[in-house]
């Protein structure tokens, strides 16, 4: 089993909440926020990320108004 690079994958987070817990561990971020029905930081543009709303909803919302 592949071992979590975090220093490498700090290099590409860009989630702003600097007390997470887990930052750079993408397998936990993600699971962390699927089992709330959200998604991770990184994966909402810039400007959108730092509402903190890791909802679906919001994502598809900022999504369907840049696509």
């Amino acid at each position: 089993m592949p071992e979590c690079n975090k220093a490498k994958n700090m290099n590409h987070c860009t989630c702003t909440y600097d007390p997470c817990s887990h930052k750079g561990v993408c397998c936990e971020c993600l699971q962390f926020h699927w089992k709330n029905k959200e998604l991770p930081g990184c994966l909402f543009p810039e400007d959108s990320e730092r509402s903190y709303d890791r909802s679906l909803r919001n994502f598809i919302e900022v999504w369907q108004k840049r696509l």
